[in-house]
Formats: structure tokens, sequence, C-alpha cells
């Protein structure tokens, strides 16, 4: 989504792609209010970069194609 840019959402946009298999997250990027930009693969939280739409979708895929294989 659009959003006003602002000191949580710098780029103005605020986004949430999960893949959840047998009803737990496997993988998810957010920048949930308050977290900032951030990734979740399995139980682990961690940084992410965010940059622009197009590699936000890449690396998603990217760690898509990771956990299943």
């Amino acid at each position: 989504w659009k959003v006003p840019v602002s000191d949580d959402k710098p780029f103005g946009v605020k986004y949430s792609l999960v893949f959840v298999r047998d009803g737990k997250r496997v993988i998810g990027y957010d920048n949930a209010e308050g977290k900032g930009d951030h990734k979740h693969i399995g139980d682990k939280e961690l940084p992410y970069n965010f940059t622009t739409v197009k590699k936000l979708f890449d690396d998603f895929y990217r760690d898509l194609e990771e956990v299943q294989k």
C-alpha cells in the first residue's frame, strides 16, 4: 500500500507478504507498526533492508524457493 512517508515508513510503502504451510507462517516480510522492515524465517525474526517493491518480491521469492527445496 502507498502510505504517507514517515519515520516508520520512509519509502511511503506498507507491505506484508506471507507464505503459510499447514497453518503456520514459514516466511513473512512486513513493516508492522513500530517494528519497521523485517522478515520472518520459521521462528526467527530478522532485520530486512527494504529498498524497492521489486527487490522485496525478488527477496521473498528467493526465500520461498529455498524453503521448498
